[in-house]
């Protein structure tokens, strides 16, 4: 989270003052802004119509970007992910070891040093040879292998938001907050222990930050709409290594 820019924290201070001034027959009165004036109008729903109009706004979005960590399966993923409805592009850390995916409709590639691929398929002079030869490579992840299906997750934009803008418990929202200088209004599940969004409010009602429940990982979401290019993969920059990939 970001802290409120200097100039709005002096604008909220000369208003206070202002408002201090404000005298009637019966004494002081006080006034405040309305932390909604100017914004898409969200902040003042409930946190449930909130969710629907944000699950909304991101299923329509052509394109976006996701960065950040998950945490399933007792696994921690680092992610820096591209998405729009042809594919995704970008890295994946886990245990250490970053990887690149790429997937442009149902060819997905994987792309990852010789560390990586000595790692997945063991020790020996076959595996130096295996690993020497995906190096810097990308390599199509057969479809009926194991790790598509797994991998493929990663640049899927629907399947990802599907699974990750849940929050669990009765929902709540908490107060109006700022996420890389754009306000945002909060939603919590089950008083922030099922997690907790901040939805924008400026524009469309996009998510910009999750926190996962049980501290299963936080992420931040950006460049709605902006789409990207999805480019295939030379014929020299590529390998396939048949029916299935080496043991992970």
């Amino acid at each position: 989270m970001t802290a409120i820019p200097q100039g709005r924290a002096r604008r909220t201070v000369v208003v206070g003052a202002m408002c201090a001034l404000v005298v009637t027959g019966t004494g002081l009165t006080g006034c405040s802004e309305d932390p909604d004036a100017g914004t898409n109008g969200v902040g003042k729903l409930s946190a449930a119509q909130i969710q629907s109009k944000t699950r909304a706004a991101a299923g329509s979005a052509h394109a976006l970007r996701l960065s950040g960590n998950v945490v399933t399966s007792g696994r921690t993923y680092r992610l820096d992910m591209r998405l729009n409805s042809e594919g995704g592009s970008g890295s994946v850390t886990a245990e250490g070891t970053t990887f690149q995916l790429l997937r442009i409709g149902e060819e997905l590639y994987l792309k990852a040093g010789a560390d990586f691929w000595t790692q997945a398929d063991g020790k020996g002079e076959d595996s130096d040879a295996a690993a020497d030869k995906l190096d810097g490579k990308y390599v199509k992840v057969p479809s009926g292998d194991p790790a598509y299906k797994k991998f493929s997750g990663f640049t899927d934009k629907d399947v990802l938001l599907d699974g990750l803008l849940t929050l669990h418990g009765g929902l709540d929202t908490d107060g109006h907050h700022e996420q890389a200088g754009t306000r945002t209004i909060r939603i919590t599940g089950d008083k922030g222990d099922g997690g907790t969004l901040d939805v924008s409010l400026e524009g469309q009602p996009y998510p910009l930050r999750l926190a996962r429940a049980g501290g299963a990982g936080t992420l931040t979401f950006s460049a709605w709409g902006k789409n990207f290019p999805l480019t295939e993969p030379k014929k020299g920059e590529t390998v396939d290594y048949g029916k299935q990939l080496p043991p992970s």
